[in-house]
């Protein structure tokens, strides 16, 4: 297992990947990305049980990144678990390239095709409830973002998940308090959020989503849930760089070179 020291250099490098795509395609989602790379970091390398040269093998875990508008993140993770090549990175969102803006089923290691932000965690509780019924050990993942709580199939899916008691489904929320247009306290309002997983019957634990030892203690308080869990991350959008962190236009604007030059040095 890779320490923590570890972990924040993959973290660098991810950054660096996602802020090249983003720039050699002209594409944005730079800030969203970087909102949700431990979260994945510590997913991939600490907590999912998979097979990089069998992405596909039946007795992996499974994730799903709800947040489907932060696929270079993902992306970037896949190529330093070695499942994806740094080739195909190179053909983010470009001409015959695999890799979308938002993440495809038809690209290794992606679970379902996502993009259409609130169906992530639906189709999460379908395979939850479809691993218990085949009386399987496999976990389900789901990478939530905060605006897609103010979907009600969200909270369909949540009601659903506890009732049905799926105790090997674990949703880690991306919570940057921050969307599109937007503050989610001016747009709409989902505090107390903590206290809502818990009436509706969730085992809830809160982490700051970019602090590797704050995450590992916060899933450990929740692994022995009788029912699904959530972790509820506090994540920065455009973490790792000063000029995009909070900064609302990061969701949509796409890095100059001179963006990139002060990232990067930033990074470095």
């Amino acid at each position: 297992m890779k320490s923590n020291k570890e972990l924040i250099k993959i973290a660098n490098k991810v950054r660096k990947e996602i802020l090249m795509m983003a720039y050699k395609s002209e594409m944005g989602h730079v800030g969203s990305a970087f909102s949700v790379v431990e979260i994945l970091i510590f997913l991939y390398f600490r907590i999912m049980q998979l097979q990089p040269l069998k992405p596909k093998f039946s007795g992996r875990d499974r994730f799903i990144l709800s947040k489907g508008h932060a696929a270079s993140a993902l992306y970037a993770v896949l190529k330093e678990k070695g499942i994806l090549s740094k080739s195909q990175l190179d053909q983010y969102c470009r001409d015959r390239g695999s890799l979308e803006v938002h993440p495809s089923h038809h690209v290794n290691g992606i679970e379902i095709s996502t993009g259409s932000l609130g169906h992530g965690l639906p189709i999460g509780v379908g395979m939850a409830m479809a691993v218990k019924l085949k009386k399987r050990s496999e976990k389900v993942y789901v990478l939530l973002s905060d605006a897609e709580c103010d979907e009600g199939e969200t909270w369909a899916a949540i009601l659903s998940a506890a009732h049905y008691k799926l105790d090997n489904l674990t949703v880690f929320l991306d919570y940057n308090k921050v969307q599109a247009l937007g503050r989610k306290k001016d747009i709409l309002d989902i505090e107390p959020l903590r206290k809502k997983f818990e009436a509706f019957g969730w085992t809830v634990s809160e982490a700051d989503g970019h602090d590797f030892y704050s995450l590992q203690n916060a899933y450990h308080l929740t692994i022995k849930s009788g029912g699904p869990k959530v972790l509820i991350c506090h994540t920065i959008r455009g973490k790792g760089v000063s000029f995009m962190e909070h900064v609302i236009e990061w969701h949509y604007l796409h890095p100059t070179k001179e963006h990139v030059i002060r990232a990067l040095r930033e990074l470095h």
